[in-house]
């Protein structure tokens, strides 16, 4: 049986969680769950093995990646826009983020 360490919450009879205040100067995370296919897992795994990095980290990054970029980035990189027309959306994006960088 562990011992409650103090400050605890108790979860269960005899299973506790230590709670800690953010005393430091890292901002606060957000846990979340996400539900991928077998495939897209395992693509996810090699990936991450082949970079040394968590698929947690992974997934932050490409979370965070995502939800800072355009509106058109986000719908093409979700699919949004027809078939028949995603080479031309593709394309203006990319012709407007070469631009951008130019400046």
């Amino acid at each position: 049986m562990m011992r409650a360490l103090r400050p605890s919450c108790r979860l269960k009879k005899g299973f506790y969680i230590k709670v800690m205040a953010n005393t430091s100067n890292v901002p606060r995370r957000v846990i979340m769950r996400i539900e991928l296919f077998p495939q897209a897992k395992d693509h996810l795994a090699e990936l991450c093995a082949r970079l040394g990095m968590t698929q947690v980290a992974a997934t932050s990054r490409l979370v965070e990646w995502f939800a800072e970029q355009q509106d058109v980035v986000q719908a093409a990189v979700l699919g949004l826009y027809p078939e028949d027309i995603r080479a031309e959306v593709a394309a203006m994006i990319l012709k407007r983020m070469a631009g951008e960088k130019k400046k």
